[in-house]
């Protein structure tokens, strides 16, 4: 009988960064353990927020402590993940249509919203600037591609799937 092998999300044993989480300090920007799950980026000053469409993935929440600390909320971001399961979203430019293929780069696809748990895997779309492949189209560009190629992750397994379509699950690595 022939065994199909694809690649896996591992979590490494130092991956976790304790962080301020949220938009800012008051309980209008605390979070909680909703957002475990949820993919992220620095904010500010030792502080990550929620990934919108079309973010950098800098981080995936781990962990969120409920106590605050002086007004802000304390949680754990794993910012040295090398594989993730995720489901598809499409195209950055138009999120829910196109498709992705192997090899592909990914940013945040549509997310839940704050205070929403997820209920399946975070959404990822094939991202405009492709690090390595696109060229900038002006040298102002040129920045925009660099921090891209600082938190690429791209495709590296399509499941059992295979098709790369909307709504469909991936393993994405970072690169």
């Amino acid at each position: 009988m022939a065994i199909n092998h694809f690649i896996t999300p591992t979590v490494p044993d130092n991956a976790a960064v304790t962080v301020r989480y949220g938009a800012g300090s008051g309980t209008g920007n605390q979070v909680t353990q909703a957002e475990v799950g949820k993919f992220c980026k620095l904010a500010a000053e030792s502080r990550y927020d929620n990934c919108v469409v079309g973010d950098l993935i800098e981080g995936i929440v781990y962990a969120v402590e409920l106590a605050p600390q002086n007004g802000f909320t304390i949680a754990s971001v794993l910012t040295n993940v090398p594989t993730l399961s995720v489901q598809l979203d499409g195209i950055q430019a138009t999120p829910g249509t196109g498709t992705v293929a192997i090899g592909d780069f990914v940013v945040c696809g549509t997310p839940v919203a704050k205070g929403t748990a997820l209920t399946a895997l975070p959404k990822v779309c094939k991202a405009t600037i492709q690090p390595g492949v696109s060229v900038p189209a002006a040298l102002t560009d040129v920045d925009d591609h660099i921090k891209a190629s600082m938190f690429a992750w791209r495709v590296v397994s399509l499941g059992t799937a295979g098709t790369g379509a909307v709504g469909t699950s991936a393993v994405i690595q970072r690169v």
